[in-house]
């Protein structure tokens, strides 16, 4: 039988604002994270179904080096959830501020395109 995966993970205090913020700069992973948000654990695969394999395993990857995510092997799956507490106790309010920023150019770009 194969070994369990095992993924390294920064400790909460080594989690540095600029991993997280160049972490967060990217809207592919910016949906990710609302997605854990809105629904908590998920396995990785529904964070981008249409995704091939090696560009999912990518952004997932890097949210997790950043310290914005865990990761988790839980059979053949692979489960991600935001590592919110951590996140906000090291960076109050940041994450719901970017994604708020996030939704509201999302808005705006989709009103610009119907007016």
């Amino acid at each position: 039988m194969a070994a369990a995966r095992t993924y390294h993970h920064p400790d909460a205090d080594e989690i540095a604002l600029p991993r997280v913020l160049f972490a967060l700069s990217e809207p592919l992973r910016l949906t990710m994270v609302r997605i854990l948000t809105e629904r908590g654990e998920v396995d990785s695969l529904e964070l981008g179904p249409d995704l091939p394999r090696s560009t999912l395993t990518h952004h997932t990857s890097l949210l997790r080096e950043s310290g914005v995510v865990f990761v988790r092997a839980q059979g053949r799956k692979c489960m991600i959830r935001l590592r919110a507490e951590d996140l906000e106790a090291r960076f109050p309010g940041l994450v719901r501020t970017v994604l708020a920023g996030y939704q509201e150019e999302g808005a705006a770009r989709a009103e610009g395109d119907t007016a």
